[in-house]
């Protein structure tokens, strides 16, 4: 198997950086087909790679071809543990080994204590942003998982609490979104009330549906296991043992979001996850995330993670389309006519 043969120029003068690897079975794994795990590392870092037999040589500047080294050795292990490697994969090993140059402490991707092990999938942070959302998930008993889309709020969350429900931590899982969605509304909506809030709810059955079999989903949705109901269905309830998520609490007013918050029962967990830039709310009125996140700010019990443009996971062109109405959010007057608080 031979490495990518050099497709960014390399820094002149500079000596390459060499690495081999005690498997040469697993290269073709490592590099993957036609070498595009090789080409994006070179892509991103502006390195060059050539190589032969079980080495590598990376050229380029020290701190890039360091860092390229730091990835390619955590792709190693990955490949190594048979955890499948894609250029997802890289992108999150890449934006770790940058963390890690930049001085911070953050496990490589894959490491066996930040994966995530559901009925049907293995699922890694892929971000330190991500890790450390993980991470409060499991410890925390209120966490807010704030920013755009894309960035894994609700799909980590769901996750974390499947794994929960299997292992007997929890008793059941409570999904929850505000019945509010770009100017719609339910009574315009054809057939009976469940017919008309299942649109709303069907991204948290479809994370659902990616953590347990079907059947699974199933039966637990029918004993009550597991609840996906909109956030009305809340009110007046205590929820004791329970994994309970708020998913787009952008769009919730700060009544809800007080009556939501105020649910929290024994021995139970809170998560709520939203982008305070994709308020559906009706024009001037204010968005009940945004106060709780004000309101709750002195409680030291609360953890508030705070994902932006690169925590996004999902296609490339995402992120550079955040990054865009990013540039034009910050670019807009503050009272600006569409602006909504």
């Amino acid at each position: 198997m031979s490495a990518a043969t050099g497709r960014s120029r390399a820094v002149k003068g500079a000596a390459p950086l060499y690495l081999s690897f005690d498997d040469n079975t697993l290269l073709g794994a490592l590099f993957g087909e036609h070498d595009r795990h090789l080409a994006r590392i070179e892509q991103k870092l502006g390195v060059s790679m050539t190589g032969r037999g079980n080495q590598i040589a990376v050229s380029g500047a020290p701190d890039a071809t360091n860092t390229a080294k730091d990835v390619l050795l955590d792709l190693y292990d990955m490949v190594k543990r048979d955890i499948p490697v894609g250029l997802a994969e890289v992108d999150a090993a890449l934006r770790m080994a940058a963390h890690r140059g930049a001085g911070h402490a953050v496990a490589p991707p894959g490491a066996p204590e930040s994966v995530i092990r559901t009925q049907k999938r293995q699922i890694m942070p892929r971000s330190p942003n991500q890790m450390a959302y993980a991470k409060a998930l499991y410890d925390k008993e209120l966490v807010f998982g704030i920013g755009p889309a894309g960035t894994g709020k609700t799909y980590l969350a769901v996750a974390v609490a499947c794994t929960l429900l299997e292992s007997g931590q929890v008793d059941r899982l409570v999904l929850s979104r505000p019945a509010v969605e770009a100017g719609e509304r339910l009574g315009f909506l054809p057939g009976d009330l469940r017919d008309k809030v299942d649109p709303y709810l069907r991204p948290l059955y479809d994370a659902l549906y990616d953590m347990m079999p079907a059947d699974k989903v199933v039966a637990r949705l029918g004993n009550g296991e597991i609840e996906v109901a909109p956030l009305a269905f809340m009110r007046g309830r205590t929820l004791a043992n329970a994994f309970v998520i708020l998913d787009e609490a952008q769009n919730t007013t700060p009544v809800q979001m007080k009556m939501f918050l105020t649910r929290l029962g024994e021995n139970s967990r809170m998560v709520v996850t939203g982008d305070p830039t994709q308020v559906d709310l009706p024009r001037g009125a204010h968005s009940g995330l945004g106060d709780a996140l004000a309101v709750t700010g002195g409680i030291d019990d609360v953890t508030v993670i705070r994902f932006d443009n690169t925590d996004v996971v999902r296609h490339p062109l995402v992120t550079q389309i955040v990054r865009a109405y990013e540039a034009r959010e910050a670019a807009r007057e503050p009272d600006g006519p569409d602006d909504i608080t």
